[in-house]
């Protein structure tokens, strides 16, 4: 589990240190093609850089409680929901984590939940009616651990940063397409100077670079939010060490049909499970996949177990109020044995 968390980790600075390099070729080629040489490449990528900084300051103080909004989210307390704010208590301690998040109920019936935020400090997970009302306690246990995981992991706001650098560079392409077609292009062709040759050779190398560096950034994300997914499983375990109540959890949810109202395209990434619910049970993931298949990682939990596949449905944990003890006592109407 512990190799599993570092391999993920490691591969998600990868992953990250190619979207930044990614929005620099961008901004490099795209400067040098319209502005000419070097010297217009190095300007243009300087005014990405200032517009990324202050575009990803905005993101990190207001990215969460545009989710929020964007989710239908309303805050609750431990007066509203008290099983679901004493399990966020429970894991809070469980992490080591300073505050308690801020706890959100999503009015759906679709099961699901996330967790947003910029730090442990400024964090919410909110979680749908659905999803408290199908799940045990052990099952919502380990949802709620696998979220707290990714505030403890700092996932949060890892997929804060990637999404503004993704958006910024699928903005940055889409304003140099369009000003290519509508007569950019022609106008940089007829400078009539000894190097309109190179610099048509610039232009078409930036407007591949616009057409595909988006679709790149966007599978990277992906990558991204498939390996965070993982990590949290495997840290929600480590915080529960109950591999069971996570997989059973998840379990419920492949099982559920029902797409999340809320969700879209920009916001899926965030769910535990996929929220658009796209019926077909994939084995492996694809590059535009917003989350591993959910099948593989009930057998990574089930292997954490070392459970087969029939502890998913036998001895699932106990309900949310716990049911009287039994009488152990002997029936009386079975008479002593006679003494001999």
């Amino acid at each position: 589990m512990y190799e599993q968390i570092r391999r993920n980790r490691r591969a998600s600075w990868l992953l990250m240190g190619f979207v930044v390099a990614l929005l620099a070729v961008l901004g490099f080629a795209i400067g040098a093609a319209v502005f000419g040489g070097t010297s217009g490449g190095i300007g243009l990528l300087g005014v990405f850089g200032i517009v990324a900084i202050g575009w990803s300051i905005l993101g990190y103080y207001s990215g969460d409680k545009m989710v929020l909004a964007v989710s239908g989210a309303h805050r609750v307390t431990h007066e509203h929901e008290p099983q679901l704010f004493n399990v966020v208590e429970e894991m809070t301690i469980a992490a080591g984590l300073p505050n308690v998040p801020a706890v959100y109920v999503i009015e759906e019936p679709a099961p699901n939940a996330f967790a947003t935020g910029r730090d442990p400090q400024h964090s919410s997970i909110a979680v749908t009616r659905g999803m408290m009302q199908m799940l045990d306690r052990e099952e919502l246990q380990g949802v709620v651990a696998h979220e707290m995981s990714h505030i403890r992991n700092y996932d949060i706001r890892f997929a804060t940063l990637v999404g503004i650098l993704v958006g910024m560079i699928a903005l940055v392409a889409d304003f140099f397409l369009r000003w290519s077609f509508w007569g950019g292009f022609g106008r940089r062709r007829g400078g009539g100077s000894s190097g309109d040759s190179a610099g048509a050779v610039l232009m078409v190398v930036a407007l591949v670079l616009a057409i595909l560096a988006p679709l790149a950034a966007y599978g990277v994300q992906f990558a991204i939010s498939r390996r965070r997914e993982y990590l949290a499983d495997a840290s929600g375990v480590e915080l529960t060490r109950n591999p069971l109540g996570l997989a059973r959890a998840l379990n419920d949810i492949a099982a559920d049909s029902r797409p999340l109202g809320h969700a879209n395209r920009a916001t899926a990434h965030l769910y535990i499970a996929n929220p658009l619910k796209n019926k077909k049970t994939k084995e492996a993931s694809g590059v535009f996949d917003t989350h591993p298949p959910i099948r593989r990682r009930i057998a990574n939990l089930l292997e954490m177990a070392h459970a087969g596949p029939e502890a998913l449905v036998s001895g699932r944990g106990a309900p949310a109020e716990p049911s009287p003890p039994h009488d152990v006592s002997p029936p009386s109407a079975v008479p002593p044995a006679p003494p001999a």
